[in-house]
């Protein structure tokens, strides 16, 4: 699998607990960074209806979505507890405070 690293930014470009948005042609991605600084990158499109998930409470390695309080696992995209879906994710990495996402394939 060929890796396709993009440069989206500094990691002080996000928010702790928060999110930012990068376009990938007609996909919005979502980089979430924790409050331990450890960073996630989802389609931000919750599998439910569609929601923002950049917009929701980042908790616990999760995200919950602003419209229906579904909770999706940053690190794999699936929806938590009796919900079922899951929304895209994309592998994401930290070098010298740079964050870069890669683009190639998705998870």
């Amino acid at each position: 699998m060929t890796r396709n690293w993009v440069v989206v930014g500094s990691i002080d470009d996000i928010p702790r607990q928060g999110a930012r948005c990068v376009k990938n042609g007609d996909m919005t991605i979502a980089v979430f960074r924790t409050a331990d600084d450890r960073l996630f990158a989802l389609e931000d499109r919750c599998p439910h209806r569609g929601g923002p998930l950049s917009q929701g409470i980042v908790h616990d390695g999760c995200v919950t979505c602003p419209l229906h309080n579904w909770v999706i696992s940053l690190e794999s995209g699936k929806a938590q507890g009796a919900d079922e879906g899951a929304t895209q994710s994309f592998p994401v990495m930290l070098d010298a405070g740079t964050v870069l996402l890669d683009l190639g394939a998705g998870g």
